[in-house]
């Protein structure tokens, strides 16, 4: 009895410092922040008007904070003068500000854009970006000034589907990263369909279209081109309607592993066996489908160690009447726990797009945060017919999580169909922020304003020439407690997030015993670091290098 009585005071209390709690506000405005989404739609119902827009969070000019990379659609149809309105780039000033550059520095890509993936593709120090279209992918190089230049077909990576998620990871372990781009579906507008909603015209289901497509492996070739390796890798012998993809080493080989959540068909789980060859084991995994063997939406995905075991568990979001999928990471498989978590009831309620697993409120615990909007007509708000607000999950003991109010953690209610979502610390204040893009509206720049905030520490991992080193797995101990975070700018739906492992530590001052375990399996000891600063691990430059 008087085990059940704690148990229940301990969720009482969860509760109630989860209620009536404001964690964010927008202040994209007043940041200088005048980016919309515009999809085109016009009449037709046009598959890509429902899915987009991408957003990036990268230092892209070297200054050290986080710039705002924001993916623009436009129009499909070529006669619409919003077909080239062009991809923007947002200059962090450091003061909360942001400065809009002229034609994005050259990253103005007028395609029909969906996402981005950020990263030092050439090893030269900067970050470059790869932007996801309807039609051909844009590979921008960085000159190391902010300024970029399109070298997509030099590269060898303007592939002409309609790529969704895209990431860059060292999947050869050779010291540059390798591209990895899903695909949604084989989609034309002769091709498109009419769907009916309730008898009005709404946005199709993608199994409706009957053209799952192949995703995509490009090797990098170490001289500014890539080789697409898709046949060979395994990689390009199934098939599906991928939305989002996040990588890390699920099984502990020492290589980086890749998840692909895919739209009403089974996910894959493509384990790297080394020399870019890989196997797909999402059933054998188990995380093709959820624990009733049901096929979901699959669209936003995320991946962190929820329950402190030292492996990293997935989580998944989905469409409206569909849970979450929570995958725990039992060592050999994953379990569904989502129920166990406690994120049935609520999750369901909306469809789910982008979506940030972090520690928001710095206790130690990683938050959810989601961003919804419905692909089919509902009843909306402000004449938006897809709109819903986003919702805000607080991290619990024992991997366990409980709604925050009012809901999605603002005082004022933010209703519109989102999207993309990206986290940093925008001012380096030590709470993480928020960047979500809304289809046909501003974006929401959401300050972190939560009360009272644990301290924390954070860590760039770069590798030795200076790159940030994907998929690098940080561990070290908080007041007793083993707590692994990873270095992870892919995940969440069409965008990419501050790469720098943030630890939030509640009331302890010091973190000791870190490690950073390199996506090759060395470990390297880097000793111990005292609260509220920012430090870079350097590989190399540790201690007592191992395998494990």
């Amino acid at each position: 009895m008087r085990r059940m009585i704690k148990a229940l005071m301990v969720l009482w209390a969860g509760h109630a410092g989860a209620g009536n709690d404001i964690w964010f506000e927008d202040r994209a405005s007043a940041a200088g922040i005048d980016f919309q989404q515009v999809s085109g739609h016009g009449g037709r119902h046009l598959m890509p008007e429902i899915m987009g827009g991408g957003v990036a969070l990268a230092d892209v000019d070297g200054d050290g904070d986080l710039d705002l990379y924001l993916v623009q659609s436009g129009s499909l149809m070529s006669n619409d003068n919003t077909r080239a309105l062009g991809n923007r780039l947002y200059l962090n000033r450091g003061d909360g500000r942001f400065d809009k550059a002229p034609e994005a520095h050259g990253a103005d890509d007028p395609g029909y854009g969906m996402g981005v993936a950020a990263g030092d593709y050439d090893n030269d120090g900067d970050v470059d970006l790869y932007v996801t279209n309807v039609g051909p992918n844009v590979l921008l190089r960085n000159d190391g000034r902010g300024y970029f230049e399109d070298v997509s077909a030099v590269a060898g990576v303007d592939h002409p589907g309609w790529g969704t998620a895209a990431a860059f990871h060292d999947l050869d372990a050779d010291g540059d990263l390798d591209l990895f781009l899903v695909n949604y579906i084989t989609w034309g507008i002769d091709a498109e369909l009419d769907c009916y909603n309730q008898g009005a015209l709404t946005y199709c289901s993608p199994n409706d279209y009957d053209t799952p497509a192949a995703d995509r492996l490009f090797r990098n070739n170490g001289d500014g081109t890539f080789t697409d390796l898709s046949r060979t890798s395994g990689i390009s012998f199934a098939f599906g309607n991928g939305l989002g993809t996040v990588g890390a080493d699920f099984d502990r080989n020492g290589l980086v592993d890749l998840f692909v959540a895919n739209d009403m068909n089974i996910n894959q789980l493509w384990l790297n066996q080394g020399g870019l060859r890989f196997t797909e084991a999402a059933l054998k995994w188990g995380v093709a489908v959820d624990e009733h063997g049901n096929v979901k939406a699959g669209m936003g995905v995320a991946t962190g160690d929820i329950n402190d075991d030292e492996l990293l568990d997935l989580l998944v979001v989905n469409l409206e009447t569909q849970t979450d999928s929570l995958f725990r990471n039992e060592g050999a498989y994953f379990r569904d726990a989502t129920r166990e978590a406690r994120l049935s009831a609520d999750s369901r309620k909306h469809t789910r797009f982008g979506v940030a697993l972090a520690d928001f409120n710095n206790d130690g615990l990683l938050d959810i945060y989601e961003a919804n909007g419905r692909i089919r007509r509902g009843e909306g708000s402000s004449g938006d017919a897809f709109a819903e607000p986003n919702v805000l999950f607080q991290g619990l003991p024992g991997g366990r999580f409980t709604q925050v109010l009012p809901i999605g953690g603002t005082k004022a209610a933010l209703v519109h169909t989102s999207r993309g979502v990206a986290v940093g610390d925008l001012d380096d204040n030590g709470g993480l922020d928020l960047v979500v893009v809304n289809r046909d509206a501003s974006v929401y720049l959401l300050a972190n304003l939560v009360a009272p905030q644990g301290n924390w520490i954070r860590f760039r991992v770069v590798t030795l020439p200076g790159r940030d080193a994907h998929g690098a797995m940080v561990t070290a101990t908080i007041g007793g407690r083993q707590v692994l975070r990873n270095v992870q700018p892919d995940g969440s739906y069409l965008a990419s997030s501050d790469p720098r492992v943030h630890f939030g530590l509640g009331e302890e001052t010091e973190i000791t015993g870190v490690t950073v375990r390199w996506p090759n399996g060395q470990i390297e000891s880097f000793g111990d670091f005292t609260a509220g600063q920012i430090v870079v691990l350097r590989r190399g430059t540790g201690t007592k290098p191992s395998h494990r």
